[in-house]
Parts: C-alpha cells; structure tokens; sequence
C-alpha cells in the first residue's frame, strides 16, 4: 500500500491573556509607510489575516501585537470588525484563528483548492460508490467545503456540503490534527493517523458508517484540509479507500503546485 507520513508544523506559543477594557486615548500604532484613515484600517486588517492563515493553530492577542509591533488594546480594536464579519473567530482557549466566513468567499469565487478537489472527489465517488468529500479546518472544527455522492450505487450515505463537527471527531477532523504537532491529550487514533499518513474512523458522526481520510497539504508540511470517504457496511476495504485517497491528495497537491506554485515538495517527498 502507498504510505504517506504526516508532516507537522511548529506551533506558536504564547500566553493567554485577558483582554483590557479599551479607552478612548488607546491608538493602534501602525508601521511605519503605511497610509492613513481606512486604507491604514484596511492594512492592518490584511495583515492579521495574513498572520492567522500561516498559523492554524491560532494565536492570542499578545502573539498578535508583537508580530504586527502594535500595543495590545489596538489589536483588538483590529479584530473585533473581523470577528463580526466572521472572518476571524475568538476560541475557548483566547487565540484567534481564521473563520467560517472566508469560506463562504472563497466558494463564491470556487478557491483553487475547491476547483482542483470537486472533480478529482467526484471521480473517486464514482469509483468507491461512496461520498467523498473536502473538509477544510476552521478552528477546532472541520467543514465540509465540498461533498460528492456517487451518481450510481446500491447504497450510499447522503450529507450535506456545509456539515460542521469537532476536529476530534470522524476521519476527516482526525487527518488535519495527524498534519499537526502532538498536543497533550489527544486520541490514540490522531497518533497512529501521523504514523500511517491517513485516519480511519467508524461509527462516529453516523451509525454504521466507516471513514477515511488524508491530509491535503497546501505547502511542504502545513495541512489545514482532508480528502475523506465515506461507507456503510463493509462494502469497501479500509485498505482500498486509504490508498486511493493517497492517490487522490497526491494528484491535488501536485496540481497545486503546477498551477498556482504553492511551493509544495514532489508528492513523493511528501509520503515517506
């Protein structure tokens, strides 16, 4: 069988910190060159979504102001308009990670990453005779970007694009924590996902249903995204599904990085 080693990335550490009470003499320093009024509110804005897209993991406040030099209180005046617009989301634990709400963007415009999986998802439905889908990673939970239901089979489970659950939870969650650095705690079955380079789960968001998944990489070793499929019964071997879904990410990744050059290393410097 095909194997695929899961790749981590660093993760940034910092302290959790509650947020002051803001005042009408706190200003937001900005860097030096920027322009002024709301071209300069619009920088900054970028800037931070920039920032929390190279750092999946979230990051808090005092992470925020020190990368961006700006004082604290002025941080969040940043993020409070992204987090209305659901651009950003505040967590449990205080970080901020990026939000549903650029989902909603990008498949208005069909992401490159969208474009590139619904076809190579829907193929494989066809072939499995089981739905297939792209989750994308918001947070500390996994949505399901894109769903494809094979266009023949005897039985098939029927789910929506736009399921939302706990990372922790199904095959596909499990492969994007396995594309991350061990947190304390975690499931056995994200540890054996990393060692083998795909999840499999069974009877956890639907009764009597079996799942797959791998990591989608969009660099060298950062995965915010799964390709996974989905079965009832044991009409499909866990074996089969896993190697095509290796196949499947492969041909995604190297895809990406012909079209769009995402800098991502050969799929087989990838899958050790």
């Amino acid at each position: 069988m095909a194997s695929r080693s899961v790749r981590g990335v660093e993760r940034f550490h910092d302290d959790r910190q509650a947020e002051p009470r803001a005042t009408a003499s706190t200003a937001a320093e900005s860097p030096a060159g920027s322009g002024s009024g709301g071209s300069q509110t619009l920088e900054r804005g970028l800037r931070v979504l920039a920032l929390l897209a190279d750092h999946a993991d979230g990051l808090t406040v005092s992470a925020i102001s020190a990368a961006m030099d700006t004082h604290r209180a002025g941080v969040y005046r940043m993020l409070r308009p992204l987090e209305a617009a659901q651009l950003i989301e505040r967590r449990a634990d205080g970080t901020y990670a990026l939000g549903l709400g650029l989902v909603a963007l990008a498949s208005n415009v069909r992401s490159q990453l969208q474009a590139v999986a619904s076809e190579e998802l829907q193929l494989l439905a066809d072939e499995l005779e089981a739905t297939c889908a792209l989750t994308i990673r918001n947070g500390e939970e996994a949505f399901a970007a894109i769903v494809q239901q094979p266009t023949r089979s005897h039985m098939h489970l029927a789910y929506s694009r736009g399921l939302r659950h706990d990372l922790n939870t199904s095959a596909a969650g499990l492969a994007i924590l396995a594309a991350n650095p061990p947190r304390e705690n975690e499931r056995a079955e994200i540890a054996r996902a990393r060692k083998r380079g795909y999840a499999f789960s069974q009877n956890e968001l639907f009764a009597g249903v079996s799942g797959v998944a791998v990591p989608v990489y969009e660099s060298e070793s950062y995965a915010s995204a799964s390709v996974s499929a989905v079965w009832l019964g044991d009409s499909l071997t866990e074996k089969r599904v896993a190697d095509a879904l290796i196949e499947v990410a492969g041909r995604i990744e190297a895809t990406l990085r012909q079209e769009a050059g995402f800098g991502l290393k050969p799929t087989g410097q990838l899958r050790t």
